[in-house]
């Protein structure tokens, strides 16, 4: 019989006492063997004695398990399955998993988090009623005892103050508004002072689900008004954060030892290259993207006021030579140079960018190029990650604050939107296309009364209905291209959604296409749309139209509205999107899950090779090949 601790009895509001479910189970084990022992003592027939054999076999089974299959689990009065002994401890919220592996624990917060470019990016804003809530314990000596009697003086309201003291001899003391200006008298060396969380401090920062190193790292704090967490734009991509009510996890940590190695090892620029694929996982990303091309795509002229404005938030506190003299006589300076105020002096560096021009950097200055997201992105921008490399985190850390606060600068300078007219086509644009479309559609005729009359070659391994459907998608493929070329070129190089696409800060050609061409051919699971009532698709159709818009041809644009009809199958193409996304979520978390617990007790050991727990070599070498994917430089 397990111990009382086991199975406590809680008391319930009303006064009741109700007892845990194991008690309840071992109570019907008794009463049972009591009525077994009376029944086989009187001298009870056979049969009854059996019956209770039995039964008080199913009481013990249940005790110890009560999920077994074929056997009716034992029940509360209310009708609930009692948790027993094996329920406790298998599951997600059993034992193991629930309370060894992982668990709810103290000096944790959890809030909204928003964005605040004007922190660094390995720091994070913490509500002021959080920091007052979470403690770090100050041990007191004779060096710190009025730093520490200060903060026993500010109470637990005031910030920054203390919650709890802590006596030599082990006594916890709690601060409050009455006692504090007493305590704080008595606090000596040896006192422990539990003080409020303060700009500086470091703690664990963390956004599930944690799927890889960079979902968990250690900011420093600083405390700020209002009620969310605030992070720096630029390390989202780490967390895979956003803006749209995601929360996250704050980790007051509570010993030094814990704080020196989140400080070492965790901290956010510690993790800027990632092991992944060995470059950069933090850098500039959407805006600052898109402000660094306008600054150095055209080269545009700054005049000195406007050159200091651009720079004010950064460490340049002088510009350099002027790059020349405008009409009016007055100097100037380019985007290009500006920029290079942000580069280290000795910087040596050349790339092609994926816009295919490219990017020369001598002796610390840009001489030609657009900066893009391949230059200073988040996922291998070739700058940022050229910095990690060879003058290290903290050098990328400067640059990388410099190069968001630069480019929120020059967003704002050019001034940056999109509406609805930056999608709009001429007339004559839309005429192409619909010409495009047209001949399309008459292809596909064709294609099908090629296939009516029988003369249709089937390509190898396909029968010829299939043939049929990969020319017409095929075709209809074609006719969505063509359609986007005609509307690109009616776009100019200012046009904002194109500029988002070649800089690389967000969307594509494809998303433009879309918006102001055709949204093209929905599918689901890679053909057109052909499921609904007997041999047709919607009932507006003829049986058997193997026509385009009778199977989910969407010909119009986002900006020009659908039909109800292409309405209707885009959301039959939009549903499998949904539905493919949330089952490929939970089979890669289950798959990650096994995966590490697979893996989980190998270990590099100090003569170079793999090992598991019981000194099996796993891996001669480290990977193979010894290298750690970090220390190698990109593309080499």
């Amino acid at each position: 019989v397990p111990p009382v601790t086991t199975r406590p009895s809680i008391t319930l509001d009303n006064g009741q006492r109700s007892e845990d479910d194991l008690t309840h189970k071992l109570v019907d084990i008794i009463r049972i063997n009591q009525r077994f022992m009376e029944n086989r003592e009187a001298g009870a027939p056979q049969l009854i004695i059996e019956d209770l054999w039995e039964l008080l076999q199913y009481h013990v089974t249940t005790f110890v398990d009560n999920e077994i299959s074929g056997t009716p689990p034992a029940r509360h009065r209310s009708g609930r399955p009692l948790k027993t002994l094996s329920q406790r401890l298998k599951g997600k919220e059993g034992r193991f998993r629930g309370s060894l592996s992982g668990k709810r624990v103290n000096f944790s917060a959890r809030t909204v988090i928003s964005p605040d470019p004007t922190l660094s990016l390995n720091e994070v804003g913490v509500p002021d009623r959080v920091a007052k809530e979470m403690t770090q314990t100050l041990n007191v000596t004779e060096r710190n005892v009025e730093e520490a009697r200060q903060y026993v003086r500010n109470g637990p309201e005031a910030h920054p103050g203390a919650n709890y003291v802590r006596r030599p001899d082990g006594r916890r003391l709690k601060v409050t508004e009455k006692n504090c200006e007493e305590l704080a008298e008595k606090v000596e060396a040896d006192w422990e002072v539990n003080r409020h969380l303060v700009d500086g401090d470091i703690v664990i920062f963390n956004r599930q689900p944690s799927l890889h190193r960079m979902s968990i790292m250690a900011h420093e704090v600083v405390v700020m008004p209002y009620k969310t967490f605030r992070l720096n734009t630029v390390v989202c991509p780490p967390y895979n954060a956003d803006f749209d009510g995601d929360e996250m996890n704050m980790h007051a940590l509570q010993n030094e030892e814990a704080r020196a190695e989140a400080r070492v090892l965790m901290r956010v620029q510690e993790q800027i290259l990632s092991p992944r694929f060995g470059g950069n996982i933090i850098g500039a990303i959407q805006d600052h993207i898109s402000g660094t091309y306008l600054l150095t795509h055209s080269n545009p002229e700054f005049s000195e006021t406007q050159a200091l404005d651009l720079l004010r938030a950064t460490r340049v506190d002088e510009l350099p030579e002027a790059d020349g003299v405008d009409d009016d006589g007055r100097e100037f300076w380019t985007g290009r140079t500006l920029f290079s105020e942000l580069l280290p002096d000795d910087l040596d560096l050349s790339f092609t960018s994926s816009a295919g021009d490219s990017v020369v950097i001598e002796d610390g200055q840009l001489i030609e190029g657009t900066i893009d997201e391949d230059a200073v992105g988040a996922f291998g921008g070739e700058v940022v990650d050229t910095l990690t490399k060879e003058y290290g985190e903290t050098r990328a850390r400067v640059f990388i604050n410099e190069i968001a606060s630069l480019a929120m600068r020059a967003i704002m300078n050019f001034g940056f939107s999109i509406g609805i007219d930056d999608e709009s086509i001429p007339p004559e644009a839309e005429e192409q296309v619909d010409e495009a479309i047209e001949s399309a559609y008459d292809r596909v005729q064709e294609l099908i009364a090629t296939y009516e009359a029988g003369e249709l070659e089937s390509l190898p391994g396909r029968g010829v209905d299939e043939t049929l459907e990969m020319k017409i998608m095929q075709t209809l493929g074609k006719a969505r291209d063509s359609a986007g070329e005609i509307a690109d070129q009616h776009f100019g190089d200012d046009n904002p959604a194109v500029v988002m696409a070649r800089s690389g800060a967000r969307g594509s050609m494809l998303n433009l296409t879309q918006m102001a061409g055709s949204v093209g051919q929905q599918a689901v699971r890679g053909e057109r749309i052909n499921r609904g009532y007997e041999d047709r698709t919607l009932s507006h159709y003829r049986p058997n139209d193997l026509s385009s818009e009778a199977h989910g041809f969407v010909e119009n644009s986002y900006r020009g509205g659908l039909t109800p009809e292409e309405f209707f199958f885009h959301a039959m193409g939009g549903r499998e999107g949904l539905v493919d996304t949330a089952v490929r979520t939970s089979k890669s978390g289950y798959l990650q899950r096994r995966l590490i617990n697979a893996l989980s007790e190998l270990e590099a050991q100090y003569d170079g090779t793999v090992r598991d727990t019981s000194g099996r070599i796993v891996q001669f070498e480290f990977g193979e090949d010894g290298t750690s994917p970090v220390k190698v430089s990109s593309g080499e």
